[in-house]
């Protein structure tokens, strides 16, 4: 392995935030290039608010980020150019349409329209938009507008994709189109972080999962090393789960 390819994908170092408690507290994980890794906590559990700070929307009280081994702090540009970050609801232009929307976010990342144009098809195509594509996004239904969004997302086509419940309002089929395209940007050599409420998913898709509680990190490994630390050393990733947030400090 090269020293570029074993750089981690993302390194949080006692990631620190508080609003009146705290909401992260001195998080240390790292995450490796090349791996689809689910980030699992209760409510309140300090996901989207770590999240938030990778993707330099919220400032941390103390700690570092390092995305592909480039500091946020230090050189925010840099580190955020290879990132995309999809909220769970992500804001959209009602009065434009997917094409109109994905050349503006093109345009944002400096990518010249001869390239952006052919991207937006493709990702169009893929996430079976196409047939909207001259049609106001205002009059998109919810799942519609998170597949748009995603395409928004992956239109510069960025190495680390950050997700916070990606699924929610999605229906069977769309959520199916959204989980293979996260396969096969894994399948490149891409790197996934997702938080989701929907635990079989997880389980499905994920190489590596993390569980955080009141802002720690208190249990990180495939499924069959969460289940070792468990009581029955067996059971689905939901059994898991919940044995190991229900005895958590």
């Amino acid at each position: 392995m090269t020293a570029e390819f074993s750089t981690p994908a993302l390194e949080l170092s006692g990631l620190t935030k508080s609003f009146g408690r705290p909401a992260v507290d001195q998080l240390n994980l790292q995450v490796r290039r090349g791996e689809l890794y689910a980030l699992l906590g209760p409510n309140g559990a300090g996901k989207t608010t770590t999240l938030r700070m990778v993707a330099g929307l919220l400032a941390p009280d103390a700690g570092t980020i390092r995305v592909l081994g480039r500091d946020l702090a230090a050189d925010p540009e840099n580190a955020k150019r290879p990132l995309a970050y999809l909220p769970d609801d992500p804001m959209l232009y009602g009065k434009l349409k997917p094409t109109e929307y994905l050349e503006f976010v093109a345009g944002l990342w400096g990518i010249p329209a001869a390239q952006a144009e052919p991207r937006a098809r493709e990702l169009l195509d893929w996430l079976d938009l196409s047939q909207h594509a001259h049609e106001l996004t205002e009059g998109f239904s919810r799942g519609m507008k998170q597949k748009l969004a995603l395409a928004g997302a992956l239109i510069h086509q960025p190495e680390l994709i950050i997700l916070d419940e990606p699924l929610t309002g999605l229906d069977a089929a769309a959520a199916r189109q959204v989980k293979d395209l996260l396969l096969d940007h894994v399948r490149r050599g891409g790197t996934v972080i997702l938080t989701t409420h929907i635990l079989d998913v997880a389980e499905r898709l994920a190489e590596r999962i993390g569980i955080i509680q009141h802002g720690k990190l208190i249990a990180e490994g495939t499924l069959d090393e969460l289940r070792s630390r468990t009581s029955t050393g067996q059971g689905t990733l939901e059994d898991v789960f919940l044995q190991l947030t229900e005895h958590a400090v």
